[in-house]
């Protein structure tokens, strides 16, 4: 059995679907499984089993020799929330059980981490293991993701397989449930398709033109296609960049989803909330070389042709899955 945990949420359950197209059939789909997630993102998956969250470990200290590789990407992603306990809990110490359980069965692991991990950029963005120590990041969620990945290269009890995956900035179906942390393209979209026009945020920092902040967009299936060559070639142990390596302003995004949509556009910019001001990541560009030389050799969407096929194929016709 392969196991996926957050296979409710967005990439969790993306991935699931490449999994079964794939002909990967025998998943068990771990999440909460609760009122926000969109039932349409994992119905129609073909699993053996659906556990929550809650009953996870235990079922899988009992069932681990049955289980041959965990995808762990299910995580509190919230990066308003300011409770570090949340975080604590369901971010770092749930993760250091699955990855215990994964070292004593020699099960590979493949987990979630971000690009928030890089703070304000100011150490760059390269995924060289020896300079994790150097990193600030800047919010709860980010700091409970930094201190796994450092927890993790600690450790001299290991699977024999394990790879943590740096997020950037991904984008693409089955984000729908995420509301105010549903990427910029869903937003730019839902509010073009009310409005005619969309917001993006001001710059509330000196030398940084609004709209010109810069971020690595990502495809979904481009994180997909990363973990499936992962989990099929096994390459070398350690934690990965997941972005494209190129930087793109919001006002590129905004006129791909324009363009895509067939619309003039029309951008005003707003005070970016004061809850996500002081911890915004105004430049993220992915360092991929670690990557490419892992094997990986794909060309990434560019971020108009991810863009064009989300809005084309998912978000215009509303097939909300």
């Amino acid at each position: 059995m392969i196991v996926v945990t957050g296979a409710a949420g967005f990439i969790g359950s993306y991935l699931s679907g490449c999994l079964n197209r794939a002909g990967y059939k025998n998943l068990v789909l771990v999440d909460d499984f609760g009122i926000e997630k969109k039932a349409s993102n994992y119905e129609n998956i073909n699993c053996n089993l659906y556990i929550h969250r809650d009953a996870f470990i235990e079922w899988f200290s009992l069932q681990a020799e049955q289980v041959e590789a965990v995808f762990h990407l299910g995580a509190r992603t919230d990066t308003s929330e300011q409770n570090e306990d949340i975080f604590n809990q369901l971010n770092l110490n749930y993760s250091k059980l699955v990855w215990h359980i994964c070292s004593q069965y020699d099960i590979p692991l493949f987990y979630a981490s971000s690009a928030a991990t890089y703070g304000n950029g100011k150490q760059g963005y390269s995924d060289d293991e020896s300079l994790l120590s150097m990193l600030e990041p800047l919010n709860p969620y980010a700091r409970s993701k930094h201190r796994f990945d450092l927890w993790a290269i600690s450790q001299q009890s290991s699977p024999s397989h394990w790879y943590g995956f740096k997020f950037f900035n991904v984008y693409g179906p089955n984000e729908y449930h995420k509301g105010r942390m549903a990427s910029v393209v869903y937003h730019a979209f839902k509010q073009i398709e009310d409005r005619g026009s969309m917001s993006l945020f001001k710059s509330h920092r000196e030398g940084w033109q609004d709209g010109e902040q810069r971020r690595d967009f990502i495809y979904v299936q481009d994180i997909a296609s990363i973990l499936l060559y992962f989990f099929q070639h096994r390459p070398a142990n350690g934690i990965y960049n997941t972005g494209t390596g190129v930087a793109r302003t919001f006002l590129d995004l905004a006129h791909a989803v324009f363009s895509a949509m067939q619309i003039n556009p029309v951008i005003d910019f707003i005070d970016m909330p004061a809850d996500i001001r002081l911890s915004y990541q105004y430049y993220t560009e992915a360092e991929v070389n670690k990557l490419r030389l892992a094997g990986y050799q794909e060309p990434f969407y560019t971020l108009e042709e991810g863009i064009k096929t989300y809005v084309s194929t998912y978000l215009q016709p509303h097939r909300w899955f």
